[in-house]
C-alpha cells in the first residue's frame, strides 16, 4: 500500500506540473508583450542576469536559438532598453551583451506580486521540506535540459 500511495503521490505531482508551467509561460508572454519583446527574449535576459555578459553565440547556445534569431532578439532587447552592447575587455573584437539595470528593474517590477505570493506559498513549508522542493526543482531542470538536448539532436518521441 505504501508503494502504491507513493506512486499515486508522484503521479499527482507530475500531473500538476504542466498546468503550472503553462500558467507561468502565459505570465511570461504577457510580461514580454508589455515590455515590447518576446518570451524568448525574457529567457535571454534571465541567462544574462544569472551568468553575466555573453556573446551572441553564447546566448544562442544558452537559449537554444539560431544565430540569426539571436541577432533579432538582441536588436529587440536593445530597442526596449533591456541590454547594452559592450566591447569585451579581453578581446576588443568581440561584443558582449549585458542586461541594463533599467531592463532588469522593469522585469522585476512585473514579477513583484508573484514573488510576494511565492514567499507566502513557501511559508507553509519547514526548512527540510524547502530543501526537498529545491532538490526536486534542480533535478527537474536538469531532466528537462537533457530531454531538450535529446529532442534537439533529433531524438524521437
Amino acid at each position: 500500500m505504501a508503494a502504491r500511495s507513493r506512486r499515486e503521490a508522484e503521479e499527482r505531482v507530475l500531473a500538476a506540473l504542466p498546468s503550472w508551467v503553462n500558467v507561468v509561460a502565459r505570465l511570461n508572454r504577457l510580461v514580454a508583450e508589455r515590455m515590447g519583446v518576446t518570451a524568448s527574449d525574457l529567457d535571454c535576459l534571465h541567462v544574462l542576469n544569472q551568468q553575466g555578459p555573453a556573446t551572441a553565440a553564447e546566448l544562442a547556445r544558452s537559449v537554444g536559438l539560431t544565430p540569426g534569431s539571436v541577432s533579432r532578439m538582441i536588436d529587440r532587447l536593445d530597442a526596449a532598453g533591456c541590454i547594452e552592447r559592450t566591447a569585451d575587455p579581453g578581446d576588443r573584437r568581440r561584443v558582449l551583451i549585458a542586461p541594463t539595470a533599467d531592463g532588469l528593474a522593469r522585469i522585476a517590477a512585473y514579477y513583484e506580486g508573484l514573488t510576494a505570493r511565492g514567499h507566502d506559498d513557501l511559508a507553509v513549508f519547514g526548512p527540510d521540506e524547502l530543501e526537498a522542493l529545491l532538490t526536486f526543482i534542480e533535478r527537474s531542470e536538469r531532466s528537462a535540459l537533457s530531454e531538450f538536448a535529446r529532442l534537439h539532436r533529433g531524438g524521437g518521441a
